[in-house]
């Protein structure tokens, strides 16, 4: 069981009680943070690379994965659309001239995946049992979640003004309620104790925390599912974003979770207008801090 699970919190809030207005520093940051996470998914991967039994394990991952993202996905949109039907928004939308290109963001999308399996085989096939493999991602989520606040802080952001976005803040309080609602349908498919359930189910997009955290918990294969059900949710939020935004922008910003204030905001602004712009830096700003909390409770309850 991850020993302390709490801990991992100590970080972030100490990135965010941080003051750094060295632009050089935060651009040095900023690579860092993205180098930091292809590693840590790389040492999932070699964790699921050397975990007994991994070929007899891939069939029950891949059905745990399929339910996972399902349930999610038909909560978190029933969840959504009712706060769309009581608190509806409006949006302008993007000239066609400014949309991203998709394919280039998908492919991105995939990056993730491609570190996990990097890592993987040379788990399977080349590297020997590395005992420290484990202290590593530790310490490595750490300085990550570190950095993590500190470009939170430093992003011209307040908590005050982010609370005070009443869109932002009821696209956050409907992903996190309908994803604990659908981790307690999925406490008897997954058959796991019902804290830990509710911990895969709080990941809300953020793949890189929720694999280590839940895979240093639980055990590699289920760091693998929770890696593979949060990098799913944002790829998906990618396909869906153009075609909901229109009619139902809170559906579309609320699907991809944390995600809303970096990976999908190009998407969403060049989609919505800028009208979406500040919502879903609220909301996904809110469920960066609300992820790890959850997690964090979660797992400590085991």
């Amino acid at each position: 069981m991850l020993t302390g699970a709490l801990l991992i919190l100590a970080p972030l809030f100490l990135g965010f009680a941080l003051s750094l207005e060295n632009r050089r520093a935060m651009t040095m940051i900023h690579y860092l943070v993205e180098s930091l996470v292809y590693f840590i998914l790389a040492l999932l991967g070699l964790g699921l690379g050397q975990m007994e039994g991994l070929a007899n394990q891939l069939g029950d991952m891949a059905v745990q994965v399929v339910a996972l993202v399902s349930v999610l996905f038909v909560a978190n949109m029933a969840g959504l659309w009712l706060l769309h039907r009581c608190l509806p928004m409006a949006t302008e939308q993007g000239e066609v001239n400014e949309r991203p290109g998709y394919r280039r963001l998908f492919m991105a999308g995939l990056k993730p995946l491609l570190a996990v399996l990097v890592g993987l085989l040379a788990g399977y096939f080349l590297l020997p049992p590395l005992p420290l493999v484990e202290d590593v991602a530790t310490w490595s989520l750490m300085l990550l979640l570190f950095l993590i606040g500190l470009q939170l802080r430093n992003a011209g952001l307040s908590l005050r003004k982010l609370l005070m976005n009443r869109q932002g803040l009821g696209i956050a309080l409907a992903l996190t309620v309908s994803s604990l609602v659908a981790g307690a349908a999925l406490i008897p498919v997954l058959a796991l104790p019902w804290h830990d359930v509710l911990a895969l189910a709080s990941g809300f997009g953020w793949y890189s925390l929720s694999g280590i955290v839940v895979g240093e918990a639980l055990g590699p294969a289920w760091g693998g599912v929770a890696f593979l059900n949060d990098v799913l949710r944002e790829i998906i939020a990618l396909a869906i974003i153009p075609v909901l935004i229109a009619s139902r922008p809170a559906m579309a910003i609320g699907y991809g979770g944390a995600t809303a204030m970096d990976f999908t905001l190009p998407v969403i602004r060049s989609s919505g207008g800028l009208a979406c712009v500040p919502v879903a830096i609220a909301s996904g700003f809110l469920l960066s801090f609300l992820s790890p909390i959850l997690m964090g409770i979660f797992l400590s309850l085991g």
